[in-house]
């Protein structure tokens, strides 16, 4: 689409100017340094002291403010390097280019009813295709929505969402953006969630332990100023120094003993706060996006509410914890034995001061507050993300349509139907329809004429239909489906099953669904391929029968003519076919969808292609 390629040219000379402008950020901050260096050690030499009270913090002040600036800058640059990059990847998912996107390997169920055969995971698949989502959680929440159908009511209201939504493209890339700062493909927040639901343990005592920290933190502070006051003072008696130092010790000692005892709870909040803090943040930009904007959607409205009630924003909440995260990091933990983070001043006045407990008490207080809330708002956060990966789809592609879903039994119809995962300059779309129980097509083809892909169009867009996304066709109507499939059968060596039996396994699973479900869909490709040609006429002829009878629908894609006739003139299914065609001693296929059976036959061509030497009369040579 041409605005993905003008954004991309905008973006890249928006990334010039911050380039620029960070630079001259950088020779400032430089500046700064050496130009109050040179100051504070001119008033040094001259012992003018008061001015070095006065300029030091200063120089200060004006560091921090450049560095503060730097680092601002710098996010915007990176920022706009990700929206660049949306709008690259966008143009690639248009081109059906999509090898360098992530493949969603770990749902791969070979089990599920469909997943496998579709190609919803995997290389070149569906997920690749709609998946815009930056957080664990939202990966997830994508595969559940493109595994399972969804009931009538919210797939209607996912539609209107996806329509509203998917108009917001500055919105939408914006907060994809804003998740990519944070994304980890290896973060794990159902630890974090484990750990924020984990039992409090200061929280239970804090009035005792938050008074015992304040009376020790003054006694500490009062030793120490007392010790020091009185080693520098020429009336000290050398005699009597243990007055002074004892109590400071003594006050020191107990600080160490309540430190080592809390110690354990200090180090579990370090260590979830270096593992979580960018899941956190990620989840607290993410949720800043959407509390700021405006929706009508029912659902996006609805989600949005769980985020804000009343004067509660959860965008602040997760701010307190992730605020109470960073300062933990000061702190450091050994873990076997070796220190990391943390910095000796934290070391020094928690000594002191006992910090750690107020920064234990402060965790629990947030834990204890908000724990029955985060995986609420983690699953919002994920709903947004899933709705703005498939707006991201209904955007990029304007032709495709929301079907209709209708409460009549076993319905499918498409005009134009098409498979996305092809490019559009050469998707070859067909219409089809079939409605009723027992409604069974068959379809018939010469090899590479496009049943095969036929069967898994009908499939995938049944699949983006259920999950509320728009279909790759001009017009669809569908009844809320199970779909089920037998496409791709493979042989087990570990578990001793061939692949005719991983058929049948599959074929049984089929009809335990029809018997418990009214309303399932199947697609079948080349039925019991991997056994002789007579059980294999006879064993398909069969399940066609069966399958006419039963409160069911679906597509049998085969190469077997007789079979196809057969059931033909028994009225047990709907002939359909893909043909082609020699010209000049090449092959050309239509892909086009005819009614009736294949009327051509071009496997010994392709054979002879491939170097074997086709007999023209079988007969003949078996007499010989």
């Amino acid at each position: 689409m041409i605005i993905y390629s003008d954004n991309i040219k905008k973006y890249d000379a928006k990334l010039l100017k911050i380039c620029k402008l960070l630079n001259r950020i950088s020779f400032l901050r430089l500046f700064i340094f050496v130009i109050s260096s040179i100051i504070l050690i001119y008033l040094f030499n001259f012992k003018l002291f008061t001015h070095i009270l006065i300029v030091f913090p200063l120089s200060l002040v004006c560091f921090a403010v450049a560095i503060k600036h730097h680092n601002k800058t710098a996010f915007l640059k990176k920022h706009t390097a990700f929206l660049k990059k949306i709008n690259e990847s966008e143009v690639l998912r248009v081109e059906c280019n999509l090898e360098e996107f992530d493949t969603g390997h770990k749902f791969i169920n070979q089990n599920h009813p469909y997943t496998s055969d579709l190609d919803i995971f995997g290389q070149h698949s569906i997920f690749q295709l709609v998946n815009r989502t930056t957080t664990e959680a939202g990966m997830i929440r994508l595969s559940e929505w493109l595994s399972e159908p969804a009931s009538k009511s919210e797939i209607h209201d996912r539609q209107n969402a996806l329509k509203e939504i998917s108009q917001k493209l500055d919105w939408r890339q914006d907060f994809q953006a804003s998740g990519m700062h944070y994304q980890n493909k290896n973060s794990d927040y159902n630890k974090l969630l484990d750990w924020v639901e984990a039992s409090v343990v200061l929280l239970k005592y804090r009035q005792i332990y938050m008074a015992v920290a304040i009376i020790l933190s003054v006694l500490s502070v009062l030793g120490l100023y007392l010790f020091t006051i009185n080693l520098f003072s020429s009336n000290l008696n050398p005699s009597n120094w243990y007055i002074y130092i004892l109590p400071f010790i003594t006050v020191l000692f107990i600080n160490q003993l309540i430190l080592r005892k809390v110690k354990p709870i200090a180090d579990d909040i370090v260590k979830t706060s270096q593992a979580n803090i960018n899941i956190l943040k990620g989840y607290r930009a993410l949720i800043h996006k959407i509390e700021s904007e405006s929706f009508k959607a029912k659902k996006l409205c609805h989600l949005q509410s769980i985020l804000i009630k009343s004067k509660f924003s959860a965008f602040k909440e997760i701010n307190k914890l992730c605020r109470l995260l960073e300062f933990s990091q000061q702190r450091g933990v050994k873990i076997k034995y070796i220190a990391i983070g943390g910095n000796q001043l934290y070391s020094l006045l928690n000594s002191f001061l006992l910090i750690d407990i107020y920064m234990i008490i402060g965790t629990e207080k947030w834990k204890s507050k908000n724990k029955a809330h985060l995986k609420s708002w983690a699953e919002v956060v994920s709903e947004f993300e899933v709705i703005n990966s498939l707006a991201g789809f209904c955007y990029s592609n304007p032709s495709y349509t929301f079907p209709e879903i209708t409460e009549k039994h076993n319905y499918v119809h498409f005009v134009s139907l098409g498979h996305p995962l092809i490019n559009s300059k050469k998707r070859v779309c067909n219409n089809f329809h079939t409605e009723g129980q027992g409604d069974v097509v068959m379809i018939t083809g010469s090899n590479m004429g496009g049943k095969s892909t036929f069967l898994r169009s009908v499939g995938v867009n049944l699949v983006l239909a259920l999950a509320g996304a728009p279909c790759c066709a001009e017009y669809g109507q569908v009844s809320n489906l199970k779909i089920y499939t037998s496409m791709r059968t493979q042989d087990n060596l570990k578990g001793g099953i061939s692949s005719f039996y991983a058929e049948l396994n599959k074929v049984e699973k089929m009809l335990k669904l029809i018997e418990s479900n009214h309303n399932v869909f199947f697609l079948l490709d080349e039925m019991f391929k991997g056994t002789n040609s007579e059980d294999r006429h006879k064993g398909g002829f069969s399940l066609i029968n069966q399958l006419s009878k039963l409160k069911t629908s679906g597509i049998i894609a085969t190469h077997d003519i007789k079979l196809a006739k057969l059931a033909g003139n028994k009225s047990l299914v709907t002939n359909y076919s893909f043909n082609s065609e020699i010209k000049n001693d090449s092959m050309h296929f239509s892909y086009k969808l005819h009614p009736g059976i294949c009327t051509d036959f071009n496997a010994s061509e392709l054979m002879k292609k491939s170097g074997i030497k086709i007999l023209s009369n079988i007969a003949d040579e078996q007499e010989e």
